[in-house]
C-alpha cells in the first residue's frame, strides 16, 4: 500500500514494524473490517486521523479529537462522549422539539431576520420551514421604494402574514401592513386623548399632503397652515405636527389638520390680536387668498374676509377681477367675532362713496350724459358716473306709450337724461328721457365744453373748447368729447337739421327719434 502518504480518508491505524520504527505502512480503517496487508508483521497499531493538515503521523488520535465528539478505545471501538449536563430542563424531548417550530396563521404578526434584500422582493427567516417573502409593494407605505433604503441585512422586523402558502408554496409576508396594525392602536389611543401626531410629508396628492404617522395620513391643503396654502412642494420631507380630525379603520382614512394644531398653540397670541382691534380702525395687509365669496387678508397675526359685497362701490362679477394674491390693501375693520374669532373687513369703505360724490356734485333737474347698459321689462338702467346706475323707467322713455324698452333704447347706446330724483340712503337714482327732450340745465362736469359759451345768439352749437387738450374725468366725458370734437356738417344722414340748442339737449347722431 506503499508509505502512506495518500491515505488521508479518515480514522485508521498506522503499523509499527518489530523494527521499532513507524513505517508509511498503513492498515485500512477498521470500520471496513478489513485486516492489514497479509505481508505486514505489526509490533504495535497506532491509532491516527487522516486529513488533518500538518498532523504527525505518530500523533495519537486521542490528542486530535476532543471529548465532546467522543474517541476510539484501543480495539478501535468508538466511543461516545458521555453527556455532562441536561439541558432540557423539565422539557421531554418531544416538547423541546416542538418549541423550534413555528405556528401561525393568516394575519398573524411574526417576527423574522432579514436574510435577503433585492429589488423586487426582501426575504425574511422567521424560522419556518422556508424564508417568508416580503414583495416590494408590502415594504413602505411610500410608493416606488428602494427595498435598500427600507430594510438592511441581518435586521429584525416584524411582518403580518398575508399567506400562509400561496400557489407556488411560498410564505407571503408584508412589513407595512404589520406597521398598520401596531399603528392603529397607537393613533386611536392619541385621538381619544385629543393628542398629537408628528411625521414627515412623504407625497404631494390632489388636495393635499401624505403624512408618515406609522401609516399613510392625509392633510388638506386648506388644513396645512392657518390660511391655504397654493404651493405644497415646499413641504415634502419637512417633519409637521397636526391633531387626528378624522379616523375610520375599515376605509383605512386619517384626516389631520396642522392648522387645529396651530390655533391651539396659538390661541393665547390670537386673544390679544383679536382683543387689540378695534371696529371702524383702518389697517394695512396682504391678501393670502382669493375665493367665490370674497377674499382674505393677512393682517400680520390673523385673515379677516372681505366679503365681494365690500370689494368696491361698483359691482363686481368675481372678486379676482378687483384684487389679486399678494396685493397690499388697506382695509377697514367692520366687525371682530371674538368667540368665532373671525373678522371682518371692508375695502370699499377706505375710498370715497361714489354715490355720495355724485349725489354731492349733482341735483335735481339737471342733465347728465350715460349709457345703457340693460334693459328689463319696466325700464332701462344708464350708467352715469362712475360705478352709477340709474333706472329710466318706461314711462319716462317717450312722450308717446311705449310697450317695450327696446322700441326706444339699445344696450350700448349713449344718450342725455335728466336725473328726476335720487334716494341716496337707497342708492337709487330716477332717470327721464322723454323730460331730457324738453331740455334743461347742463350738469357741471359738462358746462366748460357744452355750456351757453358753446351756442351762438341763435342757440346754435358752434364749440369753443380745445378738444385735443380736453382731459376727461370719466367715461361720460370721453365719449362726449369725442362726439363734440367731430366735425359738425349742416345736416345728418337723414337730412335732419343738427344743430343743438339748450332747450334741446344734444342726442347721438345715429340715434333714432322714437316719436318719428
Amino acid at each position: 500500500m506503499g508509505d502512506g502518504q495518500g491515505l488521508r480518508t479518515g480514522v485508521g491505524w498506522w503499523c509499527r514494524p518489530a523494527s521499532g520504527s513507524l513505517s508509511g505502512l498503513a492498515v485500512t480503517p477498521p470500520v471496513t473490517g478489513r485486516a492489514a496487508h497479509p505481508s505486514t508483521r505489526c509490533a504495535e497499531r497506532v491509532p491516527w486521523v487522516a486529513g488533518r493538515a500538518g498532523a504527525e503521523r505518530d500523533t495519537p488520535v486521542s490528542d486530535l479529537l476532543s471529548t465532546t465528539h467522543g474517541h476510539f478505545d484501543d480495539e478501535g471501538n468508538y466511543v461516545s462522549p458521555p453527556i455532562v449536563e441536561d439541558d432540557l430542563g423539565e422539557l421531554s424531548l418531544e416538547d423541546a422539539i416542538s418549541a423550534t417550530i413555528v405556528e401561525f396563521e393568516d394575519g398573524d404578526i411574526v417576527k423574522g431576520t432579514v436574510v435577503k434584500v433585492d429589488k423586487e422582493e426582501v426575504l425574511l427567516d422567521i424560522g419556518f420551514k422556508s424564508e417568508g417573502v416580503i414583495p416590494s409593494r408590502e415594504l413602505s407605505i411610500r410608493h416606488d421604494v428602494d427595498p435598500h433604503e427600507v430594510v438592511t441585512l441581518g435586521e429584525v422586523i416584524e411582518a403580518l402574514v398575508l399567506q400562509k402558502e400561496d400557489k407556488e408554496g411560498r410564505l407571503v409576508l408584508s412589513k407595512k401592513r404589520a406597521q398598520y396594525e401596531r399603528a392603529w392602536g397607537a393613533i386611536e389611543a392619541i385621538k381619544e386623548r385629543d393628542g398629537v401626531v408628528r411625521g414627515p410629508v412623504i407625497e404631494v396628492v390632489k388636495g393635499g399632503l401624505i403624512v408618515d404617522i406609522g401609516l399613510r395620513g392625509f392633510l388638506p391643503a386648506s388644513l396645512v397652515e392657518l390660511r391655504r396654502v397654493r404651493d405644497l412642494l415646499p413641504y415634502v420631507g419637512k417633519e409637521l405636527e397636526a391633531k387626528i380630525i378624522e379616523l375610520d379603520k375599515n376605509r383605512n382614512n386619517v384626516v389631520l389638520s396642522r392648522r387645529a394644531w396651530l390655533e391651539e398653540t396659538q390661541k393665547e397670541q390670537r386673544e390679544d390680536f383679536l382683543t387689540n382691534l378695534k371696529p371702524g380702525e383702518n389697517r394695512r395687509g396682504v391678501v393670502s387668498s382669493v375665493v367665490n365669496f370674497g377674499a382674505f387678508v393677512d393682517l400680520g397675526g390673523m385673515d379677516g374676509l372681505i366679503h365681494v359685497s365690500e370689494l368696491s362701490w361698483k359691482h363686481v362679477d368675481h372678486p379676482s377681477s378687483v384684487v389679486a394674491v399678494g396685493d397690499e390693501v388697506d382695509v377697514q375693520v367692520l366687525d371682530v367675532d371674538l368667540d368665532r374669532e373671525r373678522i371682518s373687513l371692508s375695502l370699499k369703505a377706505t375710498q370715497q362713496d361714489p354715490w355720495q360724490e355724485f349725489a354731492g356734485a349733482h341735483r335735481i333737474g339737471e342733465l347728465v350724459y350715460g349709457r345703457v347698459t340693460k334693459l328689463v321689462p319696466f325700464g332701462g338702467f344708464v350708467q352715469v358716473g362712475d360705478g352709477i346706475e340709474g333706472l329710466v323707467h318706461i314711462s319716462e322713455m317717450a312722450t308717446h306709450h311705449v310697450d317695450l324698452p327696446e322700441q326706444v333704447v339699445t344696450p350700448g347706446e349713449e344718450l342725455w337724461v335728466k336725473i328726476i330724483d335720487i334716494d341716496l340712503q337707497r342708492r337709487r337714482i330716477s332717470l327721464s328721457i322723454k323730460q331730457a327732450a324738453e331740455g334743461g340745465e347742463v350738469a357741471e362736469e359738462y358746462r366748460e365744453h357744452f355750456g351757453e359759451h358753446a351756442y351762438d345768439d341763435q342757440g346754435n352749437y358752434i364749440g369753443g373748447a380745445d378738444y385735443a387738450a380736453f382731459e376727461p374725468d370719466n367715461e361720460a366725458q370721453a365719449a362726449w368729447a369725442d362726439f363734440a370734437a367731430a366735425p359738425q356738417t349742416p345736416a345728418n344722414a337723414d337730412g335732419e337739421d343738427s344743430t343743438v340748442t339748450e332747450e334741446s339737449p344734444v342726442t347721438e347722431p345715429d340715434a333714432e327719434d322714437p316719436a318719428e
